[in-house]
């Protein structure tokens, strides 16, 4: 029998593949690796860290999803994912892309206004609470808690402050509430029973120390308030 070598698997594949339309990406994720590749995947390590933590979980919520670039990372270990944003262009955008079918589903939705109808197994808003005015944080977070199960979790991603003086001006404008590991764990305590604190440098997530790292990661149970708000 002829043994296929290497390069006939890859002629077959690159034949196979031309039959179908390439992978299509969003706009801010498109800039992304035209400007900034490396940004990107620091971006991406943080989903892949929420996947990990999410395992198994059916249903599951992402809170300010963008061009939702993290989706097919997190449903690798979910069984369905349902993306908000506030921005309605973001959110058409996203379901003319979706290749997930039933699976992947969007909305637009306002957090710091009410919550869902529906709740989930485990919630997760990466680089989110940062844009919220510190005056609709509370009302931020107790809609995301509305949202989740009375055993689900949460995840809430932000830049770390003491990271700020590197930050571009565009994101400075834009970062109106920047925490420490401190405050950002103060705000969610009042929440969550438990939570969990995670620092990140580049795409390395890690439990050192807090103040030298560029991003925190803060995974969050048992909510206190599990009637809702």
């Amino acid at each position: 029998m002829e043994k296929t070598s290497v390069f006939d698997y890859e002629h077959e594949f690159y034949e196979q593949y031309q039959t179908q339309s390439a992978y299509r990406l969003g706009a801010r994720t498109s800039h992304s690796i035209r400007t900034d590749p490396r940004h990107l995947l620091f971006t991406l390590s943080r989903y892949k860290f929420c996947a990990k933590m999410l395992e198994g979980k059916n249903r599951v919520l992402e809170v300010g999803c963008g061009d939702a670039v993290g989706a097919p990372i997190i449903l690798q270990t979910v069984g369905e994912l349902h993306a908000v944003d506030i921005e309605p262009i973001v959110i058409e955008q996203n379901r003319s892309m979706n290749e997930f079918g039933e699976r992947l589903s969007f909305g637009c939705h306002d957090f710091t206004k009410n919550r869902p109808d529906k709740v989930f197994d485990a919630v997760y808003s990466l680089d989110v609470i940062e844009h919220v005015d510190q005056s609709e944080e509370n009302k931020f977070l107790e809609n995301i808690v509305a949202a989740m199960t009375d055993n689900g979790v949460c995840i809430i991603g932000t830049p770390n402050i003491t990271a700020n003086q590197y930050a571009s001006e565009i994101s400075k404008q834009g970062h109106v509430n920047l925490k420490s590991a401190a405050t950002l764990k103060e705000s969610l305590a009042q929440y969550f029973q438990h939570v969990f604190l995670f620092s990140m440098n580049d795409e390395v997530i890690h439990t050192g120390y807090a103040p030298l790292s560029h991003y925190l990661m803060a995974l969050c149970a048992s909510k206190k308030n599990p009637q809702g708000y």
